[in-house]
């Protein structure tokens, strides 16, 4: 298990009122934010299945993913079991438990939008361990 924090501000400085410039191939870039209240970013996971994934992650915030382009899907523990959720075209879903995603079409194939907090803290384990 690893724990990492975020403190504020916890994203670049844009000149407002222009187009942001994303990587296409970065797992999670944050483009934007406002000081001690939230950041958003983009995720583009590299890994292809479930199987790739060797931990989640849960934040002490929830955070919202909103599916921008292609396909993503979160892996998700509930606390009982782990699932797999396809993130669907304008259907935002708030993510409270551990997780963690995957582009089932090639890696980076796959974008979506994600508010989070300003601060938090992010434990990081296997899915094994968030069982236990």
């Amino acid at each position: 298990m690893r724990t990492v924090h975020v403190q504020p501000p916890s994203f670049p400085e844009v000149a407002p009122n222009s187009p942001l410039q994303l990587d296409p191939a970065r797992l999670w870039q944050v483009v934007a934010g406002d000081a001690d209240h939230w950041r958003a970013g983009v995720y583009s996971p590299a890994a292809t299945c479930a199987a790739d994934l060797p931990e989640l992650e849960k934040h002490t915030c929830p955070e919202l993913f909103l599916l921008l382009d292609g396909q993503v899907t979160l892996l998700i523990h509930d606390g009982a079991r782990v699932r797999e959720l396809p993130l669907e075209h304008g259907k935002p879903v708030l993510v409270t438990q551990p997780h963690s995603g995957f582009c089932p079409g090639g890696a980076h194939t796959g974008r979506a939008f994600v508010v989070e907090r300003d601060i938090f803290s992010t434990e990081y384990r296997s899915p094994v361990e968030w069982a236990e």
